[in-house]
């Protein structure tokens, strides 16, 4: 592994932040003025997703579909940042057409990163060519990093889940449970949440058939309870 690293200079540079991690500080220009992320997102959750390019099909269906879901991440308390490379006059110009052309205002912050950027989080993938790919990074509160997707350039976004994974972590965090598979329509539990398992011999006797648990280590329970 370290002769692969020493081979290519490339992989050294590459520091993409972990699950847990403190998110990268950055300091950024952006369509609505300089910014420290994630220092000016502190209390709020956030999801940071980068886009290979303006004026491109694929990013701009993407554009206007985290801005027609922005109540959902308001009502979430979650704030967007588009993040590409592009400098901040296309940034402008893009966000411009857009509104011309798709009469939709994109009313949420767009980075112009750089490579250096690019790297600490991750978004240049040598196999898939010199862009960047679509990154996408939910934040909390605290500015850790709670979850990270990433795309091809080939391959839009499914907007729905990214809700679905800010709501979904701030019930797990709220409630102390997990969080099924498709929930909240999981074919199995519908909308319920799951337990944590017991911990230890005692309680795992107190579950086994109790109403709600398949056995002492899966149990569920309605969100509501």
């Amino acid at each position: 592994m370290s002769d692969l690293y020493d081979e290519q200079p490339f992989y050294s540079e590459l520091n993409m932040p972990l699950l847990g991690d403190d998110f990268p500080e950055l300091h950024v220009q952006t369509t609505h003025g300089p910014m420290n992320i994630p220092a000016d997102l502190e209390g709020s959750w956030f999801v940071l997703f980068s886009h290979p390019a303006d004026f491109t099909p694929v990013c701009t269906t993407e554009f206007l579909g985290f801005q027609e879901r922005m109540a959902d991440f308001e009502k979430l308390g979650c704030k967007l940042i588009g993040m590409s490379i592009d400098q901040i006059f296309s940034h402008i110009k893009w966000i411009e057409w857009i509104k011309d052309n798709m009469n939709i205002e994109i009313t949420f912050p767009i980075v112009a990163a750089n490579d250096k950027i690019a790297m600490q989080l991750g978004m240049l993938h040598p196999g898939k060519g010199s862009n960047t790919v679509r990154a996408v990074f939910i934040g909390d509160p605290k500015g850790k990093v709670r979850l990270i997707l990433y795309y091809p350039q080939e391959i839009g976004r499914n907007i729905d889940e990214v809700v679905r994974a800010v709501k979904a972590l701030q019930i797990a965090d709220n409630k102390k449970v997990a969080i099924p598979a498709n929930w909240p329509t999981n074919s199995l539990l519908k909308d319920q949440v799951i337990i944590p398992p017991a911990n230890n011999i005692e309680d795992a006797k107190k579950r086994t058939g109790m109403k709600n648990c398949y056995d002492w280590w899966f149990c569920y329970k309605p969100l509501e309870e």
